[in-house]
């Protein structure tokens, strides 16, 4: 037996007896409207919020809140892009997307986030390389804090997930604050209720 199997078959025979994980509650007793505190929380951080008419043509609307946009790419069926993301082979093939367009799965009203996994993205480098980035969100698909987003099957099934808040951004210490530094420039999120099934 040498050194590494030595050590490790100590660690083993010392292992402490498992215990049951501490119910964590979902501090949920007193949070506020979930919709305002969403919108709140994305604005703070530096994020647009669009509420379009019911009957509003998103890819109308896209045109209007980006028209000098080249190159449009869609991850989601609601809005057709010129960037189809099937014929992405490589995630280097979307640097140079001008608008990006997804829906959340949902967002959390606590932190102003939106979720994001592979599934939402097509391709992760969407979310990143592109310019701008529009997210779609039905209202009934906002939760109220991390307590609940940690608890979502989403959360679990997700071999890649970020919760998104804002356009990329830093700051110096100066307090120059720069939007756009490492990822998208802005964030917007359009309302946009879920397609019947």
């Amino acid at each position: 037996m040498n050194a590494r199997d030595t050590i490790l078959d100590t660690v083993r025979r010392n292992q402490p007896a498992a215990v049951e994980l501490p119910v964590v509650p979902m501090f949920d007793a007193d949070l506020p409207a979930l919709w305002p505190q969403f919108i709140a929380g994305l604005e703070r951080m530096g994020g647009k919020f669009v509420e379009p008419a019911p009957s509003a043509d998103l890819n109308a609307l896209l045109a209007t809140l980006f028209p000098q946009a080249a190159v449009i790419c869609s991850a989601t069926p609601e809005v057709s892009g010129n960037r189809p993301l099937s014929a992405v082979s490589e995630p280097k093939q979307l640097d140079d997307v001008d608008v990006g367009v997804l829906r959340a799965a949902f967002a959390v009203a606590e932190t102003g986030s939106l979720f994001l996994s592979e599934i939402e993205l097509g391709v992760n480098a969407i979310a990143y390389l592109s310019q701008h980035l529009i997210c779609l969100l039905d209202p009934a698909d906002v939760i109220g804090n991390l307590h609940h987003a940690y608890a979502r099957p989403e959360f679990r099934s997700a071999r890649y997930a970020v919760l998104m808040t804002g356009p990329s951004a830093t700051a110096d210490i100066e307090g120059v604050l720069i939007h756009g530094a490492q990822g998208v420039r802005s964030l917007t999120v359009v309302v946009a209720p879920r397609l019947p099934n």
